[in-house]
């Protein structure tokens, strides 16, 4: 029964495994798609920020230059003004009045000024980040293609290791799946179900003790590393070749 069910492991692991290693052959490259999409997004959202800003500026040079005209139309109503006044009193009122309007109208030229210098910064600002934006669409398109390519030549076999995996996993007990599927979550390698292998666990290269290794060949009871955790499902006996060789004794001639 224990037997069957490390059967069941070691199949799952070994479909694990080869998925891992498509997946493996992609590397980064779906994370380097996906921050160069999230990048180039982010250079998007500057650009339409810049051009709103562009556009309050804009708004801001006209709004100045009704203020010019309106001052200027109350300037030219004043001088009408000075021309029939009754005393000096009179005059200098209107003539405050005109300052005062001289002075919006310096103002508002300011205010124009400085609306125009920012529009030209922002511009610089908008040409710059296209820029950016075209360099890292040139990236991302390689990336893409070299993407797909990959993906072509290993989906059709991954979604079949796919298939396999579910049906593989079904075949496995609740409580042992659970188990196994933390392993892999917490094993750096994905290895969740290994072999002793030269006395050392398969995984994380631990001596495991000889009685230790008599109870995983007899399979009467599912063993786990006692340094990394991982199920011990065999033992894969040491080759002859590899075997250190007994030293004999010669007898001394008399």
């Amino acid at each position: 029964m224990i037997a069957e069910k490390l059967a069941l492991l070691v199949k799952l692991q070994d479909i694990d495994s080869r998925i891992d290693a498509i997946r493996k052959v992609r590397g980064t490259l779906p994370d380097e798609v996906k921050d160069l999409e999230d990048e180039i997004a982010g250079y998007q959202t500057r650009i339409s920020k810049f051009e709103a800003q562009i556009a309050d500026f804009e708004q801001e040079i006209e709004d100045k230059k009704k203020v010019i005209k309106e001052s200027e139309a109350l300037i030219k109503k004043y001088e009408e003004q000075q021309m029939n006044v009754r005393n000096n009193r009179e005059f200098d009122a209107i003539t405050k009045e005109m300052e005062l309007q001289q002075l919006e109208i310096q103002v508002a030229e300011k205010r124009i000024k400085e609306a125009y210098a920012n529009i030209e910064a922002k511009k610089e600002e908008v040409e710059a980040t296209k820029e950016k934006v075209k360099e890292r669409e040139a990236d991302l398109k390689a990336k893409k293609e070299e993407l797909d390519s990959l993906l072509a030549e290993s989906e059709a076999e991954e979604a079949k290791l796919e298939k396999e995996r579910a049906k593989a996993a079904k075949a496995v007990e609740e409580r042992l799946l659970l188990a196994y599927e933390k392993l892999r979550k917490n094993a750096r390698n994905g290895l969740a179900v290994v072999s002793v292998q030269r006395n050392a666990c398969g995984g994380c290269f631990n001596i495991v003790p000889p009685q230790r290794q008599v109870d995983i060949r007899e399979k009467k009871k599912i063993i786990v590393c006692e340094h990394c955790g991982r199920i011990l499902a065999d033992v894969i006996a040491e080759p002859e070749a590899e075997k250190p060789k007994r030293r004999t004794s010669r007898k001394k001639k008399a």
